[in-house]
């Protein structure tokens, strides 16, 4: 009897506890995810070159004549001012071809001045045939050769006097100057040492110069062309500014640039041609040299979508995203994406705008699940790493 009622007992509490897990299994909630709702709009897409900075100008100083060099007057890394004296050279061996051409110069004029006299004295002489003709026409001769040599002896001094300016190195313009390639004491303006002595830059405007391919090139000038409604070769003066730069860190320069010009071919062996781009830089952040990115507008899609990229799944290059329909249920859609624009991905075909995608919890997803959707707020952002 004890027995009986130990078994009667177990098969009770057995049937309660079934009953208890049937009402909990009959409350439980869907799963909620996080959703966003697609819309339309008018998507503008950017394209990426790699290119180098330049100087606005660069000038080159060149070591223009032979010699040692006997001074340097300028900080290096600083501004210097057009026309600032930067270099010195020893000038005694010019100055001596300068004493040299003034000599030749005084022996020139004593023989102009002789062969005037002796032509003032045989003219009048010859209007009364107290002379031959031919002594007049030798006097004649002998005065204009005196007269070009004076002025070959003018000629020969002003080359000389220039070599001997060529010994003070001057600013050609106002710009940072960079680090000396000759020292005090070197002998300069002959291989193998230095003839290029240093280089200024003006950096108020900086140059970049970057390289694109056909297709690159096609889809860039098409996009210009579409956009201005202009001929191709109006580029250099629109100066239309919508160019970044985008800096080694990441940053992006805070002035944007335009196109300086396109140069006139294709080169061949390369398939690549010159672009020219030009960027305000008063700060003078930027320095020649330099390697940045300049992002261009190539195209602008209409009534495009964009999804957050983690949204997104990809096997074997099908991209998919799971959907949340009108009864909540969920549905995994295949989709066509185009490129990336920042975070997200911008989808061409699959998706029509007000449907939800789910951006969070897509690991527990599966098609034909009843879900909660939870639109994205901030505080659903996940924060970045």
């Amino acid at each position: 009897m004890r027995n009986l009622f130990s078994v009667v007992f177990f098969l009770a509490g057995w049937i309660l506890l079934i009953s208890c897990g049937g009402e909990s299994g009959e409350v439980l909630a869907p799963p909620e995810v996080v959703v966003v709702t697609t819309q339309a709009e008018k998507v503008p897409i950017y394209q990426e070159f790699v290119g180098q900075i330049y100087g606005q100008k660069d000038i080159r100083i060149p070591a223009r004549v032979e010699g040692f060099l006997e001074g340097i007057y300028f900080k290096q890394g600083s501004v210097v001012k057009k026309g600032q004296l930067l270099y010195t050279i020893d000038p005694q061996p010019f100055e001596a071809k300068v004493a040299a051409q003034m000599s030749r110069l005084a022996e020139a004029k004593t023989m102009l001045a002789k062969a005037q006299s002796d032509l003032n004295r045989i003219r009048p002489l010859a209007k009364i045939n107290a002379v031959s003709q031919s002594e007049l026409d030798a006097a004649v001769a002998q005065f204009e050769a005196a007269q070009a040599g004076v002025k070959a002896a003018e000629a020969n001094l002003r080359a000389a006097r220039i070599q001997l300016s060529y010994t003070r190195i001057k600013a050609p313009i106002t710009g940072i100057i960079g680090k000396t390639k000759a020292k005090v004491g070197d002998f300069v303006g002959r291989s193998p040492n230095p003839v290029v002595l240093n280089t200024i830059s003006k950096i108020d405007t900086i140059l970049v110069d970057f390289f694109l391919n056909e297709s690159q090139y096609l889809k860039l000038a098409r996009a210009y062309l579409k956009k201005t409604k202009q001929d191709l070769e109006k580029v250099q003066e629109a100066k239309t500014q919508n160019l970044e730069l985008i800096l080694a860190d990441g940053s992006v320069h805070p002035y944007k640039g335009g196109i300086m010009f396109v140069d006139r071919n294709i080169d061949p062996s390369t398939g690549a041609i010159l672009v020219e781009a030009y960027f305000p830089n008063p700060r003078k952040l930027l320095r020649p040299g330099q390697y940045a990115k300049v992002r261009a507008e190539v195209d602008v899609v209409e009534n495009g979508i964009l999804i957050p990229q983690r949204a997104v799944s990809e096997f074997q290059g099908i991209y998919r995203v799971f959907v949340v329909n009108d009864s909540n249920v969920v549905q995994l859609r295949e989709v066509k994406t185009g490129p990336t624009v920042k975070d997200k991905w911008l989808v061409l075909e699959g998706l029509k705008p007000g449907e939800q995608v789910v951006v969070e919890g897509i690991q527990m997803l599966k098609p034909g699940m009843t879900v909660k959707p939870v639109a994205k707020t901030e505080s659903t952002e996940q924060p970045q790493p």
